[in-house]
């Protein structure tokens, strides 16, 4: 009989792969970064294995010292990595037979690459989420510490774009911090989804072997085992709903980054940003390009391309394992990489946002931003607040007319327009009195600000 490419499945052949279909059909290019998973649920099902008898001590103990042989040949990249044997799996079953010779083959006794992939992609995910929660809580640390220097830093906050109430930069930091506390908490819900073991359903049906499964859990760190052998091994939820918590993540990093692209231009001059995270234009020697932001922005349409292409994937296929799933990982695989080194980037480059408080105070005076806090006075005063509304209304059109700040004009300037202003409206129109005045829970005081950083911080510290 003609050899075979592949020989862990090619007993039923008569002829070798076509080398084009070995390379079309191959993942291990990019599969092999599961190694480490790889040969860590080996040893684990090694040692269930032997645990209900299957394998001798013996067995077992050859078994996990050659799959150590094989990862520390990997970590010093003198593995050669074969094509023909298709994938992580089949590349470092064959390297341990080589080692320890007919023992390496019985390593796959009750169970099928259909659940090894599965639960590799698991173990691999769970890894990766904990790097990126590690960084997503550097970044909010990052923020949290600098929302409580900026407590009492006035700029302007906008709707529309357009200048809408003043508010310090230590709370527009704490909006930041906000989303990613939301962004955190989907991430550990995830997580617990995807900490389940799909290891024993085998190819689709599980096994006549006497495997212990829950023993197998208990030595991976899963939390327990799947309930069903074909949705184990045909499962891909948890790689979607990840890629949605990125997605979700990556929308709110765009959206950070679209405001300091913003603030850092000449235009609104609120921030600078520290010259390693920015660079120069090749003909322009006076531009200071912020490319981390617009590069985190622009990495984002690339997630959301990642998860729409896993739920097309999915969406047609019958159960149980079908080949499409090989084109699951290189999309999950970005998407880590994508997002773990956008927050990478971000944590570092978050504690050096450096405020231009002069000019965020400026332009927090233009756009009459108190003009809220005024119509909140004449109400005080026993005005309606649609009347009083009007009042402040035609105020603002003259001061456009005049070139007045509400808090520029004379008390006669603002009698014009209601009896009921007094002197003490003055208190009300700077922007300082604006800003403590939202002085609750959740509003922009600078005392609340500080608050709500203790706060934040001390949700931090019990992760």
């Amino acid at each position: 009989m003609t050899d075979q490419t592949n020989a862990s499945w090619g007993g039923r052949f008569s002829e070798p792969t076509d080398a084009f279909v070995a390379r079309y059909t191959a993942s291990v290019s990019f599969d092999q970064r599961m190694y480490r998973q790889d040969i860590q649920g080996s040893i684990a099902h090694a040692k269930m294995l032997c645990k209900v008898g299957v394998l001798s001590e013996t067995e077992r103990d050859d078994i996990i010292r050659g799959l150590e042989e094989v990862r520390i040949e990997i970590e010093r990249g003198d593995f050669n990595w074969s094509v023909e044997l298709e994938d992580v799996h089949m590349n470092i079953e064959a390297a341990l037979t080589q080692k320890i010779g007919i023992t390496g083959k019985k390593l796959h006794t009750g169970r099928s690459r259909n659940d090894q992939v599965a639960t590799d992609i698991r173990l691999y995910l769970r890894d990766e989420i904990d790097v990126i929660a590690s960084e997503l809580t550097r970044l909010q640390q990052g923020l949290i510490d600098l929302a409580e220097q900026e407590a009492d830093t006035i700029m302007p906050g906008f709707t529309h774009l357009q200048t809408a109430q003043p508010v310090t930069f230590g709370h527009h930091l704490l909006a930041w911090n906000e989303m990613l506390q939301r962004d955190y908490s989907r991430l550990m819900d995830c997580r617990k989804r995807i900490n389940i073991l799909p290891l024993g359903a085998a190819a689709l049906a599980g096994t006549t072997y006497p495997i212990d499964r829950h023993y197998t859990a208990e030595l991976l760190g899963f939390e327990r085992p799947t309930e069903n052998s074909l949705d184990s091994v045909s499962d891909r939820d948890f790689a979607i709903e990840f890629t949605s918590v990125a997605a979700m993540i990556m929308m709110h990093m765009s959206r950070f980054s679209e405001e300091l692209v913003l603030w850092a231009s000449a235009q609104f001059q609120f921030i600078d940003l520290p010259d390693r995270f920015c660079t120069g234009s090749s003909i322009m020697p006076q531009k200071k390009n912020p490319d981390v932001p617009e590069l985190v922005r622009g990495k984002t349409g690339r997630v959301y391309g990642h998860m729409i292409s896993l739920l097309t994937l999915m969406k047609s296929q019958p159960l149980a394992y079908n080949k499409d799933n090989q084109e699951d990982k290189e999309p999950l695989f970005d998407t880590v990489d994508t997002l773990r080194d956008s927050l990478r980037a971000f944590a570092d480059m978050a504690p050096h946002l450096q405020a231009k408080k002069d000019s965020m105070y400026e332009a927090a005076k233009r756009g009459f931003s108190t003009a809220t806090d005024l119509a909140d006075y004449v109400v005080r005063k026993g005005i309606p607040f649609r009347d009083a509304h009007e009042i402040v209304g035609k105020a603002v059109a003259y001061g456009i007319e005049s070139g007045k700040d509400l808090s520029d004009m004379a008390l006669q300037e603002l009698q014009q327009f209601s009896e009921q202003i007094s002197d003490d409206v003055f208190e009300v129109l700077t922007l300082e009195g604006s800003v403590a005045a939202r002085d609750h829970i959740g509003g922009t005081a600078p005392n609340q600000v500080r608050a709500a950083a203790g706060r934040a911080k001390a949700a931090l510290a019990e992760r």
